[in-house]
């Protein structure tokens, strides 16, 4: 069995002078860590994860990483307001008002995307004994 200290997750950004402006201004990250290649780390919590050059473009298909805040409807507010857009769902099981998924177990979510087409969730947790039933 491997013995995993932590996990965290890498980021492609086709222009990393782009993306270092989008974390930093519009999610107010700081760089925790440069790499030689020009990459970065940001810590955020107990965790973290690197934003590193690359040629490959993201998907924009799939959640690439999600971030635990206190409050999603509080956080998608924030982020408007720094001209960040959430994603918007309308699918029979899964739709979103205004931005914000509420889940069936009482969560709320929400999704955007960074400026090289990542696609990042908003999480907030409801403990296990509030959930709906």
């Amino acid at each position: 069995m491997l013995k995993i200290k932590s996990a965290s997750t890498a980021i492609p950004a086709q222009d990393i002078k782009r993306a270092r402006q989008f974390y930093e201004q519009k999610l107010g990250l700081t760089v925790a860590e440069e790499q030689p290649d020009g990459g970065v780390v940001y810590r955020t919590g107990e965790t973290g994860f690197l934003v590193f050059p690359s040629m490959g473009k993201a998907s924009g298909d799939h959640t690439q990483m999600a971030f635990e805040v206190d409050d999603v409807t509080t956080a998608v507010g924030e982020l408007k307001s720094k001209g960040v857009k959430p994603e918007e769902y309308d699918h029979p099981d899964f739709k979103s008002h205004d931005g914000i998924v509420d889940m069936p177990d009482g969560e709320k979510g929400a999704w955007f995307k960074d400026s090289e087409g990542n696609l990042i969730a908003l999480t907030s947790r409801v403990p296990s004994a509030t959930r709906a039933r």
